[in-house]
């Protein structure tokens, strides 16, 4: 059974919090880093880039050190502050799409990561682990949270709800023009429903935070072994989350663009195709799938429906039937020689929030020769996924809410 906890965390004084919380660090361009590391002497982004602060470029265990301490500089100068009694925090996205995400930021179990009640449907590459891993160890917290979903439960709603008909503690637009809102919680009555509503689900799934959640059970194992004083309560053996129901997430697509076919030409390529998949010619029309098995393909400024010929195709486990896994299996490896979804420079991804029109808009530079749409997964294809012990191919799913980091930090 599941257990999330409440915990202490550190956040930004509510003056601050609008100025302080960032985006993951990569989603932003270069001069976008530049801008607000300029005129935004609060942003969470001085942290993770300390060496802003000598104008160098400053990596590794060096790098780590700085970011500890910007960060205790942060809380010497009270724009942090750390909560008196341990909370769970209740937290609203309502995005610029209109789209709303309420769940609930708290501690999750790291045992329960190893024992797979935290389920996994993705899978990490260990040189990313090990790093994040020796970065937690260094600092000492984690400022973004792990993205864990539920199946949809009617008392945690109701109690969620209720919270919210009071003052957040936190009410802030982005200029990503979304708009945030956090509630406190650290009644000690709720709390403990809270927990015991969670106690009883028999699994949690992750839906984005794959390595974040395997460093932090690294990290949680190192610190076993050199603690002779464990206990299993220890803040380490826990790490922060935000959990949301299964019908709050967002999944998007993310299409797939290859810069060459692989030697081939336009018709020997199709002709290869055909084996797989019943084609049709679309034209100039924006084709895009509506169904599982059938994929759409922009080739030499024409849109092609490609439709799953079923008895060609045998599928025996939820990773048969998942798209992403189908186009790799017949198209990606085997035509297009594309073997390592990970590393190979001839393939990129594009995200469904961008749509079909960035797909032909790449392939029309000649920057790539070929771009596939596909439907997105649905939560309930990752969580049998997950259920069955298997793994989804990389940049299967584009997952959203997105948290900002910086607005509750968790210390060990």
């Amino acid at each position: 059974m599941a257990q999330i906890i409440p915990f202490k965390a550190v956040r930004p004084t509510r003056d601050k919090v609008s100025l302080l919380a960032a985006r993951s660090y990569d989603s932003y361009t270069a001069a976008q880093v530049e801008s607000r590391l300029r005129d935004n002497p609060f942003s969470f982004l001085h942290i993770v880039n300390p060496g802003y602060k000598y104008q160098k470029e400053i990596s590794g265990q060096e790098r780590y050190g700085l970011v500890k301490n910007r960060y205790q500089e942060f809380k010497e100068d009270g724009i942090f502050i750390e909560e008196r009694k341990p909370s769970f925090f209740v937290y609203k996205i309502v995005n610029r799409d209109g789209l709303e995400f309420v769940g609930i930021v708290g501690a999750a179990s790291v045992q329960d990561y190893e024992d797979d009640v935290i389920k996994k449907h993705e899978d990490t590459l260990e040189f990313r682990e090990l790093l994040f891993k020796e970065y937690l160890k260094t600092v000492g917290f984690n400022a973004e949270s792990v993205l864990l979903t539920y199946p949809d439960n009617l008392e945690l709603e109701k109690i969620i709800i209720a919270i919210m008909q009071s003052r957040p503690e936190y009410e802030f637009t982005t200029t990503y023009r979304d708009t945030h809102y956090v509630w406190n919680v650290d009644d000690e009555v709720i709390l403990e429903k809270i927990q015991n509503i969670y106690s009883q689900m028999p699994a949690l799934y992750i839906a984005d935070g794959h390595h974040r959640s395997a460093s932090s059970y690294l990290l949680a194992k190192d610190l076993r072994q050199e603690n002779p004083n464990h206990t299993g309560k220890e803040a380490y053996n826990y790490f922060m989350s935000f959990l949301i129901p299964e019908s709050d997430l967002k999944i998007y697509e993310f299409n797939r663009l290859v810069t060459d076919l692989n030697g081939m030409g336009k018709q020997e390529f199709l002709i290869k195709l055909d084996e797989h998949f019943r084609i049709e010619n679309r034209g100039m029309e924006y084709f895009k799938p509506s169904k599982l098995h059938d994929f759409s393909m922009y080739l030499d400024g024409e849109f092609y429906s490609l439709s799953l010929r079923k008895t060609k195709y045998k599928i025996n486990n939820a990773l048969d039937a998942l798209d992403t896994h189908i186009l790799y299996v017949t198209v990606l490896k085997p035509l297009l020689g594309i073997e390592d979804l990970r590393n190979d420079q001839r393939i990129e991804y594009s995200h469904g929030k961008r749509d079909l029109a960035y797909v032909k808009t790449a392939v029309d530079s000649g920057t790539f020769a070929v771009g596939f749409g596909l439907l997105p997964v649905t939560t309930d294809e990752i969580k049998k996924i997950a259920d069955e012990g298997l793994k989804m191919p990389p940049k299967s799913t584009y997952i959203e809410p997105k948290l900002r980091c910086g607005v509750t930090v968790y210390e060990f």
